[in-house]
């Protein structure tokens, strides 16, 4: 019984709850590690418990596809964000980001890859937490969010 215990509990030190995978497209970020870590703070500062999240990097052709299949909408879009959690305390969420789109906004609203890339990160964990963004109201709310945990990141860093 002992030894069933200490398995697990080595298991669940190991055990990464945030996975960033690459669909069709490979999405390279520096400090990968310290960014998880960041996400695992934001879902703690929105007192959300976060189980699983895996972050699916794509084109806007594989997500527009997810998009089609799963939303019926038939337009490319940044990100699609899925919370498949069984209860609410313990958020499983899969999140899918266009990289094609990240390069577009960041030309159109004139910041830097990396800057759009965290916005959209971030923004896809706020979903899970609850936030919207299909009234005016909810999208003022959530580029609070988003400005804050971007701030708050960027001086994380040092």
């Amino acid at each position: 019984m002992q030894i069933v215990t200490i398995f697990v509990v080595l298991a669940s030190k190991y055990m990464e709850i945030i996975l960033f995978r690459n669909a069709d497209k490979t999405f390279l970020f520096p400090n990968k590690k310290g960014l998880k870590q960041f996400i695992e703070l934001l879902f703690k500062k929105e007192k959300k418990g976060l189980y699983e999240l895996t972050y699916v990097f794509c084109s806007d052709e594989y997500l527009l596809g997810i998009n089609k299949d799963f939303l019926n909408h038939d337009f490319y879009t940044d990100i699609i964000t899925f919370d498949l959690s069984e209860n609410h305390k313990q958020t499983i969420g899969e999140i899918y980001i266009s990289l094609d789109r990240i390069k577009d906004n960041a030309k159109t609203m004139n910041t830097s890859i990396k800057e759009e890339t965290l916005r959209v990160i971030f923004h896809g964990a706020l979903h899970l937490c609850g936030y919207k963004d299909k009234g005016k109201a909810d999208i003022i709310k959530m580029r609070m969010k988003e400005d804050y945990y971007l701030s708050l990141y960027k001086s994380s860093l040092g």
